[in-house]
């Protein structure tokens, strides 16, 4: 989809409307606080703009990996106190996300009004983005704005679920994302590379080989990287591979060596016995993981090899 065809809050008028945003407060907290808002701040201009025209605002997010189930110490109030110091007036953090209590409250937000919903996350059912938990997620709102760019990919109730019943619109960092991704992927400055991180190669997949037709390399690095080193007949030790996708890997391999696509994986990496602050960690070539050992990331020789192509690069 092409970023002008994307449906944004500018095509809204919202005074008075009842607006669902979904948001990625995903933030670190210690001691009841949050220690970096940045997810927070990102979103702060979509939130002003829609209270400040007179919507009625409610904010979803999940926040940690409390695993469909209630944990205190993931509970929203401190990003709503956050959210409330940001726009300058108080938030009111509500004690669920759904329920008759939620829509009490909902409905008797003034215009310019907000709230934050509780952790979405304490819902086994927002994961396996369940129709009925969505269709209840909606039921109190008109409007859906979804400014969760970090995990638009994720098919859960509260991205993908609730926006078959509401008439979904993108915030300004939605908006933005999409019309920077779109430039890259329709007119990129050459050469253009993708570096790749992360744990899992499965996550990824589908993105590389999408990109495969498009870009001139690949750094893979991260937890990623295991797997790929295990596609190529490495010995990984105890690292995070994924066993289903190593001939599929091998595959996308072989593709991007007939397109000339460079692939440039890690040279040296770092290994430790388990994971851990105070375990042992060591730097060993890339082929060479003792057994019994984990890679955890690439190595001072990967990254400086990988600043290498990176400064000669124009889109990263």
């Amino acid at each position: 989809m092409k970023a002008m065809e994307l449906r944004t809050v500018h095509d809204l008028a919202p005074r008075g409307e009842k607006v669902l945003l979904r948001a990625d407060f995903n933030v670190p907290l210690s001691r009841g606080r949050v220690t970096e808002d940045g997810r927070i701040r990102a979103v702060i201009p979509t939130l002003r703009w829609l209270v400040e025209r007179g919507a009625r605002v409610a904010v979803l997010s999940h926040l940690g990996r409390p695993d469909g189930k209630v944990v205190e110490e993931l509970r929203m109030a401190p990003v709503a106190e956050r959210v409330g110091e940001l726009l300058g007036f108080a938030v009111r953090a509500l004690p669920a996300c759904v329920g008759p209590d939620v829509e009490q409250a909902v409905n008797g937000l003034p215009p310019g009004g907000l709230v934050v919903l509780e952790n979405v996350r304490f819902h086994p059912e927002e994961e396996k983005n369940d129709p009925d938990f969505a269709r209840v997620l909606a039921s109190p709102f008109e409007v859906f704005v979804n400014e969760a760019f970090a995990t638009a990919h994720r098919a859960h109730a509260s991205t993908v679920g609730v926006a078959r019943f509401l008439p979904a619109y993108a915030g300004f960092l939605m908006g933005r994302e999409v019309e920077v991704l779109s430039s890259v992927r329709d007119d990129p400055r050459r050469p253009y590379y993708v570096l790749v991180g992360g744990k899992k190669a499965k996550d990824k997949l589908g993105v590389l080989t999408d990109l495969l037709a498009r870009v001139d390399g690949f750094l893979i690095g991260g937890g990623v990287a295991f797997t790929f080193l295990a596609a190529q007949g490495h010995r990984v030790g105890k690292s995070v591979v994924d066993p289903a996708l190593v001939e599929t890997i091998r595959e996308l391999i072989r593709h991007a060596e007939e397109r000339g696509i460079s692939l440039h994986l890690p040279q040296d990496v770092v290994v430790a016995r388990e994971l851990g602050s105070d375990t042992e960690a060591r730097v060993v070539p890339a082929d060479a993981i003792p057994e019994g050992w984990m890679g955890l990331d690439i190595g001072p020789a990967t990254v400086q090899r990988f600043a290498e192509v990176v400064a000669g690069a124009g889109t990263v």
